[in-house]
């Protein structure tokens, strides 16, 4: 068709559709106004469903009406008001036109019929057709009102989608995207790989074809958008599908993985660009929260460093858990707002389970612990950026080290029953600030076992995507001002998870974990970094130089989930294993104000090769001694 005459059409059908809008909104009303006084429209309609019943039984029959037939009419009328009353038929108690209400229409009329068969036996094959036809007559206005109310109330000026994936999420999708005339997206087609779903409709929305045409769909239906409805897709049909319409200028959305959702269905409001971390190659992971939610109901729960990325999802999937209490403690004030508001819906600060306190002060965490009495403790709080702790190795000393000793031993004064450390993979063989304070950590949190009657644990993980300080959000920002986008060596690989991810499964690990161990999640595949940067570039669709800079101090080329001296390592749990980590001494740590030749030095012998003594290490000795003294 040429330009011109698309041109005229298009001006044909506005000028049409200006005629017909006033008949259409007095139409509109009319429905309004029946669907909103639809029971009380619903009864004379069944009353005369049974009327006409009878008359087209007697007209079928040929024989003449009688005083019994009319006895007959009135009593199945009087039965089904007053039953249907009872049964709140007419009192909202079904959605109008469901199936729900027509179970309940059906047994209610064959209760009648059983009534009028016994009132007149000698009738029973006329009584049966009578209400077969008056559940007919009865089930039709309920459809039809329903349709044209479901027609009137879809979207009007929202953009038309395409939807992939024909399940529960996209049948939840298309039933509010058609329910809400001012929503954003109207469906007008849905896309299954599934051959038998492709005769599948959802509320009049069809099943057009597979994923391999899905241009030629957008084509031809003129759609805006594409939104795939399957919460865990595989990243590679992520892929393949915004490859497929990359050309059609089309854009492309998700759903949250089940992770998120944790316990809810999936909303309109779900419906999100594609991430990079949708494209990772991670394979979902799924957790039955059911042992988890045991576990942690009704206790009382504290966790540090609330206000942090992991810190602030584990409150999140905590506080859906329905604990006695929660304890948000963080010596950020700015954090502790956020988490609060996410949490309540509301960050006045002055709850008394948002706590300001720093991991630092042993009587501040004393005088917490006192006060909550927690029974279950998730301690995040830690410095995690490695070039800045390279920098500044004392301030790791202080916190990651001195500070979860301070948390450990007010978890143990007040009988905390079970502990959970959060770790690092840079802990497996560190090589950098980070990695070594994080492994004195752990080794610390085996050592308090020996005294403490609770479970004390570590959760050792890899990367966060999405975490403050991320490297996707580096990229995206380095993407935004025009580049270039630094990546420090070509063949640099990281172990990445999601945080809903790693947080179930830490709150698994602490269900199912085992006192003085290192719990090690699942990773997946190490992911090279140089592949994330070039996945954002191209869904950035800006042009972006990628340059490489060359490994840092401490950094490692590939990151390791196990150190090659931790023994034999045994899997717990699909996604979780569990290592060794050897007791260390509280006492023989060197104080805060150590130098950082003494730390150093303390590092060298405690986070090599652990399956050696401390007792070898003269100079260990020889620093307790001093502090002893």
């Amino acid at each position: 068709m040429r330009p011109k005459e698309e041109t005229d059409m298009a001006a044909t059908h506005h000028q049409e559709s200006l005629l017909v809008v006033p008949e259409e909104r007095l139409f509109s009303k009319f429905l309004r106004v029946v669907w909103e006084h639809r029971a009380w429209f619903q009864i004379p309609l069944d009353v005369m469903a049974w009327a006409m019943a009878a008359a087209l039984v007697w007209l079928a029959s040929g024989s003449s009406w009688n005083a019994g037939l009319s006895l007959a009419v009135l009593v199945a009328v009087t039965l089904h008001v007053g039953l249907g009353g009872i049964l709140r038929l007419y009192g909202n108690r079904f959605n109008y036109g469901s199936f729900s209400e027509y179970g309940e229409l059906v047994a209610l009329t064959l209760v009648i019929g059983c009534v009028v068969v016994v009132m007149r036996p000698a009738d029973a094959a006329l009584a049966v057709l009578m209400v077969t036809a008056a559940l007919v007559l009865m089930s039709g206005p309920r459809y039809l009102v329903r349709y044209l109310h479901q027609r009137t109330t879809r979207p009007t000026s929202a953009e038309r989608v395409l939807i992939v994936g024909a399940g529960d999420a996209a049948e939840s999708l298309v039933r509010q995207m058609l329910s809400d005339s001012t929503g954003p997206y109207l469906p007008v087609g849905l896309i299954d790989d599934d051959p038998r779903k492709r005769h599948l409709s959802i509320q009049g929305v069809r099943v057009r074809g597979t994923s391999e045409n899905v241009a030629e769909l957008v084509d031809c239906l003129n759609v805006a958008g594409v939104v795939i409805a399957i919460a865990d897709s595989e990243p590679e049909f992520l892929t393949v599908c915004r490859e497929r319409l990359r050309s059609s200028g089309c854009w492309l959305r998700t759903i949250p993985p089940l992770a998120e959702l944790v316990n809810r269905r999936v909303d309109v409001s779900d419906i999100r660009d594609i991430k990079v971390e949708d494209l990772i190659g991670r394979s979902p992971i799924h957790t039955d929260m059911t042992e988890i939610r045991a576990q942690i109901a009704g206790k009382r729960v504290l966790v540090t460093g609330a206000g942090g990325s992991i810190g602030s999802e584990l409150c999140r999937q905590l506080w859906s858990l329905n604990p006695e209490s929660l304890v948000l403690l963080d010596r950020d004030e700015t954090a502790l707002h956020g988490v609060e508001l996410a949490l309540y819906g509301s960050a006045l600060l002055t709850s008394p389970n948002t706590v300001l306190a720093d991991i630092r002060d042993q009587h501040a965490l004393e005088r917490v612990f006192d006060e909550a009495r927690p029974q279950i403790v998730f301690h995040a709080a830690a410095l995690k950026h490695l070039p800045v702790l390279e920098r500044f190795p004392q301030e790791a000393w202080k916190t990651n080290v001195h500070g979860t000793l301070n948390v450990l031993r007010a978890a143990e004064a007040v009988g905390v029953e079970t502990f959970v450390n959060i770790s690092t993979d840079k802990a497996a063989s560190p090589t950098s600030e980070l990695g070594r304070s994080k492994r004195v950590a752990e080794r610390l949190v085996s050592g308090i076992t020996n005294d403490s009657t609770g479970t004390y644990l570590s959760v050792r993980f890899g990367n966060v995507l999405g975490s403050r300080g991320s490297v996707l959000l580096s990229f995206q920002e380095q993407i935004r001002q025009g580049g270039p986008v630094t990546v420090t060596d070509p063949d640099v690989t990281r172990y990445f998870m999601t945080i809903p991810e790693a947080c179930q499964l830490v709150l698994h690990a602490a269900t199912i974990g085992q006192d003085g161990y290192v719990m090690v999640l699942d990773m997946g595949e190490p992911v090279k970094i140089v592949d994330i940067a070039r996945n954002l570039v191209a869904m950035s669709n800006t042009p972006t130089e990628i340059v490489f800079t060359g490994l840092r101090a401490g950094e490692k080329l590939d990151e390791e989930l196990f150190g090659d001296y931790e023994g034999s390592v045994v899997k717990i749990h699909e996604k979780i294993s569990r290592v060794e980590a050897p007791e260390l001494d509280a006492t023989i740590l060197p104080p805060t104000t150590a130098s950082r030749h003494t730390i150093e030095r303390f590092y060298a012998d405690v986070c090599t090769d652990s399956r050696l003594k401390l007792a070898s290490f003269p100079e260990v000795k020889a620093i307790g001694e001093a502090r002893a003294a």
